[in-house]
């Protein structure tokens, strides 16, 4: 068993850019304005299919594997949508921070998305180390300098929760450049653990994605489109008006479209429980926020520019609907 190895470099964490960014609008608002009249025939077509085609069990082929869970699987996923309404955090709480902004969580959630690449960690590791931070701000009071260990103990949290061999204690100092110890780290850990009640099963939106991906019957291209569409909205604060399950569906909806095929389906719609009509207003606020985005904040986009990830990130994202 191989040792995880050490990241070459530390990585550095700046909140040197002290202006907010331009505001967007209230992604609720947001999503009233823009679903207006605006539809082409591809849409129309496609809000046909999705009423009368086939629907597929995505599961039958699975029911002999006792790892899928095939039989729980559907109990399972709407647990997770009335969940979700529980472990979600509303874009209301930077209000009640007064040394810290939406600028510095996206700068924040920037630095984590490199460590977590770096680290070579799980997805799910990523997703709940994000809804950490923003529950836990939620509840307490943040100085600026402490926002970076509020980031890396989180990351430590959910690492402990997610993965086999999470990063040692020694590596999470190196990765802060030294900036907190050990002993600062473990006391956030007991912290944030005690304000969130040890709260730390959540359904995030990634659990979504790979359900829908395969109620979407996706190739590989459409996996890491959606990826990358999903990771981007992690940096988004306004976006946290929308449920995990809808930001999930609405990067599978972009993803569907960039790729040429039908907007939803009829087994999407069985599955996700949404129809497209309810995800459009979504796809639109994500769009928004992707187009709205610091072009300096450019973690995900180099991530999903390797041949790894089919260099996805040079995709032009679908603006027709």
């Amino acid at each position: 068993m191989e040792p995880r190895q050490k990241p070459r470099h530390a990585t550095s964490f700046s909140m040197h850019i002290e202006q907010p960014a331009d505001n967007m609008n209230n992604a609720t608002k947001l999503s009233r304005n823009l679903s207006g009249s605006q539809s082409s025939t591809f849409s129309a077509a496609s809000g046909s299919y999705q009423h009368t085609g086939q629907v597929d069990n995505i599961d039958e082929r699975d029911a002999n594997d006792p790892l899928c869970a095939a039989e729980y699987v559907k109990g399972m996923y709407e647990y997770y949508r009335v969940k979700e309404r529980e472990t979600s955090v509303r874009p209301t709480f930077m209000a009640t921070q007064p040394h810290i902004n939406e600028r510095m969580r996206a700068i924040l959630t920037d630095w984590l998305v490199e460590v977590h690449q770096k680290f070579k960690l799980v997805p799910e590791t990523l997703y709940l180390t994000i809804n950490l931070i923003d529950r836990y701000l939620s509840k307490c009071e943040v100085s600026r300098p402490k926002l970076q260990l509020v980031g890396v103990t989180a990351l430590l949290i959910a690492s402990k929760y997610e993965e086999i061999y999470p990063p040692e204690l020694r590596d999470l100092v190196y990765i802060c450049d030294r900036a907190y110890s050990k002993q600062e780290i473990l006391d956030m850990e007991e912290k944030i653990l005690k304000t969130l009640k040890y709260q730390i099963t959540v359904p995030s939106a990634h659990a979504f994605l790979v359900r829908y991906l395969k109620a979407g019957h996706a190739d590989k291209k459409m996996v890491q489109l959606s990826c990358f569409i999903l990771d981007g909205t992690l940096q988004s604060y306004d976006l946290l008006d929308y449920l995990p399950s809808q930001l999930a569906a609405a990067a599978v909806f972009i993803a569907r479209r960039c790729i040429g095929r039908n907007s939803w389906s009829p087994t999407l719609l069985a599955y996700a429980d949404y129809c497209e009509e309810e995800i459009l207003p979504v796809a639109r606020a994500v769009i928004k926020a992707k187009m709205n985005s610091s072009h300096e904040l450019r973690a995900v986009t180099k991530k999903y520019s390797s041949g790894r990830y089919g260099n996805v990130a040079e995709t032009n994202l679908s603006l027709d609907f």
